[in-house]
């Protein structure tokens, strides 16, 4: 299978998509209902995660890539678990009898894919191996075009995909929501973090506005919200949803930022 090296000019391209990555309206029902399943599970992945030292987050979002959250199946490609994978690659689990729990597949999986703590679980690490995880066609054979697997029902992503093995078109476009995708929303609700992007020292934010769970009416005071979350979006390892409500999350960015909660915020 062909690879990619994560080089430096790749670390900052997936960053670069990373902190400009925005879900389409029209998606962000849909993407929510799917990290909330992914968080509700949260022990469970866990589970394997902890025991191969990687990020618990990062086996929910392939659990939900390769076998759209079914425990039935394996962590490998989808397969029943009633059996051996007949897919590539094939014949996994090698030891054991089938059927298998889900928790030795799912171990068996990222094993075979080399994830262990010794990995780089950086941002741009994770994503990296979010592609490798699906294979690199997309950006070797057709480069116009950015891996749905990761950036479907963002703006990053309108169409172009395989449509069966080998087979590409340019006009068919991803039903599935990508990796990053759900992983920038998992950033925005606190549930994801990096080891390379700590908390950001305090600094003097260009506007303070006064903590709501409203999106207010006045346009002005609209505007000014709005202008703040994309400030907070600026600092590593704070990933805001910019929707105009300066609420919880942004009141907790802000603090990250400034060491204060948003005046009016019943926590401070």
């Amino acid at each position: 299978m062909p690879t990619v090296s994560l080089t430096t000019s790749l670390r900052q391209e997936y960053e670069r998509l990373f902190n400009s990555c925005t879900i389409r309206p029209d998606r962000i029902a849909e993407v929510q209902r799917i990290v909330g399943l992914i968080t509700s599970q949260r022990a469970r992945y866990a589970a394997v995660a902890d025991g191969l030292e990687i990020p618990w987050y990062f086996v929910g979002i392939v659990h939900n890539m390769e076998s759209g959250l079914n425990f039935a199946l394996h962590l490998h490609n989808g397969d029943p678990l009633s059996a051996r994978t007949v897919h590539v690659p094939a014949g996994r689990p090698k030891q054991g009898t089938p059927p298998f729990q889900w928790e030795t597949s799912a171990a068996d999986a990222l094993g075979l894919m080399g994830l262990n703590g010794a990995a780089d679980w950086s941002l741009a690490g994770i994503l990296y191996q979010f592609e490798r995880y699906n294979g690199f066609g997309y950006r070797l054979q057709h480069p116009h075009v950015l891996s749905p697997y990761l950036w479907s029902y963002s703006v990053h992503y309108k169409s172009g995909k395989y449509v069966a093995d080998g087979t590409w078109s340019d006009t068919a476009v991803s039903k599935q929501c990508g990796a990053a995708v759900l992983l920038r929303r998992l950033a925005e609700m606190g549930a994801a973090s990096f080891v390379d992007q700590p908390p950001p020292p305090p600094e003097a934010p260009p506007l303070v506005v006064p903590y709501s769970m409203k999106k207010p009416a006045d346009q002005e005071h609209l505007r000014r919200v709005v202008e703040l979350q994309k400030w907070l979006n600026t600092f590593p390892g704070v990933f805001v949803k910019v929707d105009g409500v300066p609420g919880m999350r942004t009141s907790e960015a802000f603090r990250k930022v400034t060491g204060k909660f948003l005046p009016g915020d019943p926590r401070s």
